[in-house]
C-alpha cells in the first residue's frame, strides 16, 4: 500500500496527519515518551522497545530497537530528564494457557505461579541514561521476584511509584520505589486493596470474575490517584513515602462495565479524570467511559459527568475494540492543561476534549488513522481493524500516538480554543 495511503485518516475533524513510522518494521507500540526530539515506544509483541528520531515530526526515522530478556514484557516505560525507566514484566499473550480472556478477568494469582521459584522471565524495572537520546545506557536494574512490574509513574527526584504483582499477592499492588540512587532503585512501601494479601489470609469479597489489580497511579504533590481495573478508583495519601494510605475507594462496576485505567488529578481544578479501558472486541465488555470526579475532599471523591462517546458512525459495528484505552497524562517535559484532555479510542482513533466546563465536556478533535497494513498481534482471528493505543502530547501541541499493529502516528490540532494554544 503507498504512503499516502497510511497517511489518510479514516476520519479527521481539526486534526490532520504529520507523519508515521513503521518503528523499523516493529509496528506494535503501547506506551511512548518523547523526550529530546526522540520517541521511547515499549512493545507488546514484538519485545524490548524502540527509539524513533522525531525531530522532523513530518518524518520520524527509526533509529534502534532494544531488545529485553526472552519471556518478558516491556510494553510501558517513562522518561524524565535524562533517565528512562522500562518494565520488565512476565508476557502473559506467550504463556501456555494463558488467553486473553483470562488475563483480563478475574485474579493472575489464581491462574499462574508468581514465585520467583518458577521464573521464567526477567520481573522488575531497568534503568537507562539517555543523556545520548539515540543510545540509553542501561545503568541499573531493580529485581521485583513475581510477575514483575505492569507500569510506573515517574517524574524525576527521589520516588517512582509503580504496579506489579509479588508473591503472596493476588494481582498488581501500589509499591513506592526510593531512586536516590538510579543505579540501585529500591522499594520502600506497598499498599493494596483490602482481600489482596493471600499470603496474610486476606480474602477477596468481590466477585471472582472481576480483575482487583493495580493498573497504574498517577500523583500530583502527596496525592496518589490509582486506577484497580474492575477494583475501580481510590485517592491515597503519599506523604509519607514509606507509609502511604488510601483516603477513599469509589467502585461503580457493577453496574457499570469497570475496567479503570488511568487516573488524572488536575489539582489546580480538583478534578480527577478517569479512563476505563475496553479490552474485547464487539463490546463484549460493556461501554466504557471517561469520568470526571470532583476531588476537592480527596477523601470522599464525587462523579459529577462524562465524556461524549465517539458517535460519528456505530464504532460498536465497526470490529475490533471501541472504547477508551489511554489519557495523556499531563508530564512535565509535555504539553499540561487542566482543560483540554487527549483520549485514545481504539478503533475510534483519537479523541480530543474541553472540559472547561467539567458538567459539560465537548469534544473538539477527532482523528481516526486507516486499518494498519499488517497484523503484529499473533494472536489468532484479530481482526485488522486500527487501534489507537497510547497518546504523548508534546510542548508544542503535536500529538503522537501508537497503535497495536499501524506504528506512530503524529498528529496537529488544526485550531485550538483561544484560550489554550499550545506552545504559547
Amino acid at each position: 500500500m503507498p504512503e499516502h495511503d497510511v497517511m489518510k485518516p479514516d476520519f479527521a475533524r481539526n486534526m490532520r496527519i504529520l507523519g508515521h513510522s513503521d518503528q523499523g518494521g516493529r509496528s506494535d507500540g503501547v506506551q511512548v515518551m518523547v523526550s529530546g526530539g526522540y520517541a521511547y515506544i515499549g512493545h507488546l509483541f514484538s519485545g524490548g522497545f524502540s527509539v524513533i528520531d522525531v525531530r522532523d515530526p513530518t518524518n520520524p526515522v527509526f533509529v534502534k530497537h532494544i531488545p529485553q530478556p526472552p519471556g518478558t514484557w516491556s510494553q510501558h516505560l517513562q522518561t524524565n530528564g535524562d533517565l528512562l525507566l522500562v518494565v520488565n514484566m512476565r508476557d502473559m499473550l506467550r504463556d501456555d494457557g494463558v488467553e486473553t480472556g483470562d488475563y483480563y478477568s478475574g485474579s493472575i494469582g489464581d491462574k499462574i505461579d508468581v514465585s520467583s521459584a518458577a521464573q521464567s522471565h526477567s520481573a522488575g524495572m531497568r534503568v537507562y541514561d539517555i543523556r545520548d537520546r539515540a543510545n540509553p545506557r542501561e545503568i541499573g536494574f531493580m529485581e521485583l521476584p513475581g510477575l514483575g512490574l505492569h507500569r510506573i509513574w515517574y517524574t524525576g527526584g527521589q520516588w517512582a511509584y509503580v504496579s506489579a504483582l509479588p508473591p503472596g499477592f493476588s494481582d498488581d499492588i501500589f509499591i513506592i520505589v526510593d531512586m536516590s540512587d538510579p543505579t540501585n532503585p529500591k522499594p520502600v512501601s506497598r499498599l493494596w486493596l483490602p482481600g489482596m494479601n493471600i499470603a496474610a489470609g486476606e480474602k477477596p469479597d468481590w466477585d471472582p470474575r472481576y480483575r482487583y489489580a493495580l493498573h497504574h497511579a498517577i500523583i500530583k504533590g502527596d496525592l496518589a490517584c490509582g486506577a484497580w481495573r474492575d477494583g475501580g478508583v481510590t485517592t491515597m495519601d503519599v506523604s509519607d513515602r514509606f507509609n502511604p494510605k488510601i483516603l477513599a475507594h469509589r467502585n461503580f462496576a457493577p453496574p457499570f462495565a469497570g475496567g479503570t485505567h488511568n487516573t488524572l488529578p488536575l489539582p489546580d481544578r480538583n478534578l480527577l479524570v478517569v479512563v476505563e479501558e475496553s479490552v474485547f472486541d464487539d463490546l463484549e465488555d460493556g461501554i466504557k467511559r471517561n469520568w470526571i470526579f470532583d476531588i476537592t475532599h480527596p477523601e470522599n471523591p464525587i462523579s459529577i459527568s462524562t465524556l461524549p462517546i465517539p458517535d460519528e458512525i456505530d464504532y460498536a459495528k465497526k470490529g475490533g475494540q471501541f472504547g477508551p484505552h489511554n489519557i495523556h497524562e499531563n508530564r512535565p517535559e509535555s504539553f499540561q492543561s487542566s482543560n483540554i484532555i487527549f483520549v485514545t479510542y481504539q478503533n475510534a482513533g483519537m479523541r480530543v476534549y474541553d472540559i472547561s466546563d467539567p458538567f459539560r465536556p465537548t469534544e473538539i478533535a477527532a482523528l481516526v488513522p486507516p486499518a494498519p497494513l499488517k497484523m503484529m498481534d499473533h494472536r489468532p482471528n484479530r481482526p485488522q481493524i486500527v487501534d489507537t493505543t497510547d497518546v504523548f502530547v508534546d510542548e508544542k501541541g503535536l500529538i503522537y500516538c501508537t497503535d497495536f499493529n499501524a506504528g506512530l502516528y503524529i498528529l496537529q490540532m488544526d485550531e485550538w480554543p483561544d484560550d489554550m494554544q499550545a506552545g504559547s
